[in-house]
């Protein structure tokens, strides 16, 4: 899979843009706010449709500008489409073939990126927050209908958390309606739990070897998805929905106490350990790398398995935060098989005379200029 033409219309600092890509690497270089990572961020904003920058549309369109227009032709094996997205202040408009999405969730999937950046070396020692957002970035991608599911679980959460709210302030509490919301809630927890555990088995399955290769043999990946009670067992998934169900039956006094759900997969975690010590607590910031380096590989394995085609790869500064030889186990990795777009502030360092057809764009408040290839 790979992205052909890109154009922009009032999107951040870019008044009017069209690009065409090759299928290899693409390096996009210039100083710092010149637009280096909006065109990253435009990219998957047309995977995903939405950024990983803000949760705020009306920041990607540009002052005083009522819309912003995104367009990609997007090549696979087989077939050739386009995709748009018009950003204005009431919200999106997906369109597919030209075509538009009556929902979302129909249009995200249909091209497919791996981005890592920066923030992504957080994955390990951040918070929780930021290991579910991972996992439901990677899964919407890769499992549209798991993006369905977690919306329907999302929804019926707050209805729920509502309800729990109104009881602390009125103290009248319908017991039926209340068992209602929580069957509902826990059939799609189970839904969304399922995906999750599945996803996290077939991703340590990958990264495992391509983590114990980084470290020289020295370190074994375990990966773990947990639950945020340890009266669940996600070890059987079949009896998932009757431990759910127990579980808040038990929980009903708390909640009421607390005024919020106290469990399901939002607050669910992930745990990696390096030779069965947890990284998060015990490993050294370059295992930490590694990890995240293993990880970001082996997604790129998993869709292509799932898929048959590989996504797009967005690196958005992130080799000045590897040394030497992780940049060159990446660059092999990726090489002469994933189209790559690749920011960094200077070209210097990167041995650009050991990459093969490297195409490179300068930035400079919101124009963009080509170089020569390397």
């Amino acid at each position: 899979m790979k992205i052909k033409e890109l154009a922009l219309t009032n999107y951040r600092n870019y008044q009017e843009l069209s690009l065409t890509f090759g299928d290899g690497l693409t390096i996009i270089t210039g100083e710092n706010a010149q637009g280096k990572t909006n065109l990253l961020e435009a990219i998957f904003l047309l995977s995903l449709a939405k950024s990983h920058r803000t949760n705020h549309d009306q920041e990607l369109i540009q002052w005083e500008e009522e819309l912003a227009t995104l367009q990609a032709t997007i090549t696979t094996e087989h077939f050739e489409f386009p995709l748009e997205l018009i950003l204005n202040k009431k919200g999106k408009i997906a369109k597919l073939n030209h075509i538009e999405q009556s929902k979302l969730s129909h249009f995200i999937g249909k091209f497919n990126v791996i981005l890592f950046a920066p923030e992504d070396l957080q994955l390990i020692k951040g918070s929780p927050s930021l290991r579910r957002k991972f996992i439901d970035s990677e899964l919407g991608q890769s499992h549209p209908v798991y993006l369905q599911e977690l919306l329907s679980y999302q929804r019926i959460l707050k209805q729920r958390n509502a309800y729990l709210k109104q009881y602390g302030r009125t103290s009248q509490f319908d017991d039926i309606y209340f068992e209602i919301l929580t069957e509902q809630l826990v059939e799609k927890a189970t839904l969304v739990i399922k995906y999750r555990v599945k996803f996290i088995e077939e991703l340590e399955r990958i990264a495992e070897p391509i983590h114990r290769d980084l470290s020289n043999q020295r370190e074994q990946l375990k990966i773990i998805y947990q639950s945020s009670s340890s009266k669940l067992d996600y070890n059987d998934l079949k009896d998932i929905e009757a431990q759910l169900l127990a579980l808040f039956k038990q929980a009903l006094n708390r909640e009421k106490e607390q005024g919020i759900t106290v469990y399901g997969p939002h607050r669910d975690d992930i745990i990696f350990y390096i030779n069965d010590k947890k990284a998060q607590f015990f490993g050294s910031q370059g295992q930490q790398r590694t990890i995240v380096l293993s990880i970001k590989l082996a997604e790129l394995e998993l869709f292509h398995n799932m898929t048959g085609e590989y996504p797009v790869l967005l690196l958005d500064d992130v080799l000045s935060e590897l040394d030497d030889n992780r940049q060159m186990i990446l660059m092999s990795h990726i090489e002469d098989k994933v189209q790559t777009f690749l920011t960094t502030a200077s070209i210097e360092g990167i041995k650009l005379h050991e990459l093969k057809n490297a195409d490179i764009l300068y930035v400079e408040k919101g124009q963009i200029s080509r170089g020569e290839s390397a």
